[in-house]
């Protein structure tokens, strides 16, 4: 699957759409007019930028997921091991962790995650 680039507004914006489907267009105006002081065209404008991009899809004016937010964040995390770390997941734990403690039950959630992938 191809990568999808998001700028930090677009970030925010397919934010409140996730946060919020199905939502008529209408009502993501009224959103993005008191969240970002946005007029129509722009919430529009920048809509039509998500839905070219694969996320989301307009059908009659309901607003709807492509692909789920944990699903984008779950690839754009495997895009930066790969591209930072060589797709090396220890690297990037190790780098995560340096210098800093992870409690026990953060450590035990991990270890469950690690067992899950195993049996997979």
């Amino acid at each position: 699957m191809t990568e999808i680039r998001l700028g930090v507004i677009e970030s925010r914006y397919a934010d409140m759409i996730w946060a919020h489907e199905p939502v008529t267009s209408s009502e993501l105006v009224k959103m993005t007019a008191a969240e970002f002081n946005w007029k129509r065209t722009t919430a529009h404008n920048v809509l039509r930028r998500l839905i070219d991009k694969g996320l989301f899809q307009n059908q009659n004016g309901v607003v709807t997921a492509m692909i789920s937010r944990d699903e984008f964040y779950a690839r754009q995390s495997r895009k930066y091991v790969e591209d930072t770390f060589d797709g090396s997941l220890p690297a990037f734990i190790a780098a995560f962790i340096q210098g800093s403690a992870i409690s026990s039950d953060e450590a035990a959630a991990i270890r469950r995650m690690i067992d899950q992938a195993e049996e997979r």
